[in-house]
């Protein structure tokens, strides 16, 4: 048991305690964590990843489609990938600090891949298969509905805050949007960018972000929502 202790912490974070600690440290645990452990493919969190994916499609879709009458299959499937897509579900798993609980390999940890989004996102999705191995679909439902499928609207805004900031800004002006990086910190395998998106000569929003394109999608949230206070 006690290897597992730190993660009970993880546990009270989900409100969901196993049953079988097994499930929830094979979640955490990174394809280069097994390898060096030696622990063969079975080792890692890829399987429960695969198996969390289809669990996590499965409840997001009936969620929009009971929520949502009035939306088309397209529409709904354009939301259900917002939501589920590899940004959204990292920072679904931050609000809850699931990246300090990883099982990283030296190497991976060294270049940055307890913040990198797709090694959280895939662990978040791992997290939902070992919840549903251990305490089956409804444990899994409750654990999707209270951290995945919350504040659908303000995600979605989140997501799609670049075309919303064009398609808002060309019903009323001619001014062109331009995103300027306007700094960079950190090392080639750690970088944060800082962004600004400009109304003409008007600054109207600025961001941060791993990456080029997150820096320009949090700026855009931004200036979307000064304009509407």
């Amino acid at each position: 048991m006690k290897e597992y202790k730190h993660l009970q912490e993880l546990e009270k974070r989900i409100g969901y305690v196993f049953q079988e600690y097994s499930w929830l440290e094979t979640a955490m645990r990174h394809s280069s964590y097994a390898n060096e452990k030696k622990l063969g493919h079975a080792g890692c969190n890829e399987r429960l990843e695969f198996l969390g994916d289809a669990v996590l499609e499965t409840i997001s879709s009936e969620y929009l489609y009971d929520h949502y009458p009035d939306m088309t299959e397209g529409e709904l499937t354009r939301l259900r990938a917002s939501l589920v897509c590899e940004p959204t579900l990292a920072y679904d798993a931050r609000q809850f600090h699931m990246e300090e609980f990883l099982l990283l390999g030296k190497g991976e940890e060294a270049t940055g891949g307890r913040k990198r989004d797709s090694v959280v996102s895939d662990a978040l999705e791992a997290l939902i298969g070992a919840i549903f191995k251990d305490g089956g679909f409804e444990e899994a439902r409750r654990f999707i509905l209270q951290f995945i499928m919350n504040d659908v609207e303000n995600k979605k805004l989140f997501h799609d805050s670049k075309t919303r900031l064009q398609e808002m800004i060309q019903a009323v002006s001619k001014e062109e949007i331009r995103y300027v990086i306007v700094s960079e910190k950190g090392p080639d395998h750690d970088k944060t960018f800082v962004a600004e998106v400009y109304l003409g000569e008007r600054r109207i929003g600025r961001g941060e972000g791993r990456s080029k394109k997150a820096a320009e999608q949090n700026a855009a949230y931004e200036a979307l929502v000064n304009r509407g206070k």
